[in-house]
């Protein structure tokens, strides 16, 4: 089976901008002014459903090349939910989590409803992303010296 290990460096300095290295990139992770943080960059929550939204682009356009579909690009729209009091230390009886995830699809194309849906279906069978956030993955969170 062939793998590829996926590596990143997140590096925060005293406020909460954090530097995330992934090979030759670097994103800005930040919190809002109101929150605290220097509004450079998105939150970990935004990045999480860019991800998503990334990923589903990616393997739609993979899908779409491998079946020589004529998909001229998508269009992505993610929101999602949480209960701030639990991630703020506060007993809420909620997830600290998001609630759901919404992810409405547009896919710019001539392929009919149907055809449209089946390639849907086929991106969220193939998307990683999707997989790990609907799925238990196994963290294992480890103090290093």
């Amino acid at each position: 089976m062939p793998a590829k290990k996926v590596q990143i460096e997140v590096i925060q300095g005293p406020k909460f901008k954090m530097e995330c290295r992934a090979g030759k990139h670097l994103v800005i992770i930040d919190q809002p002014a109101n929150a605290g943080g220097t509004d450079e960059g998105p939150t970990p929550l935004d990045v999480q459903l860019m991800a998503l939204g990334g990923c589903i682009a990616s393997i739609g356009r993979l899908v779409a090349m491998q079946r020589h579909l004529n998909v001229r690009g998508f269009e992505i729209l993610l929101e999602g939910e949480l209960d701030t009091d639990g991630l703020l230390g506060r007993p809420s009886g909620q997830r600290v989590g998001l609630s759901a995830i919404t992810a409405r699809v547009k896919i710019d194309t001539d392929l009919g409803q149907e055809e449209q849906q089946k390639l849907l279906n086929e991106i969220e069978k193939r998307c990683p992303v999707s997989d790990n956030l609907q799925n238990a993955t196994p963290i294992n969170v480890t103090l290093v010296h």
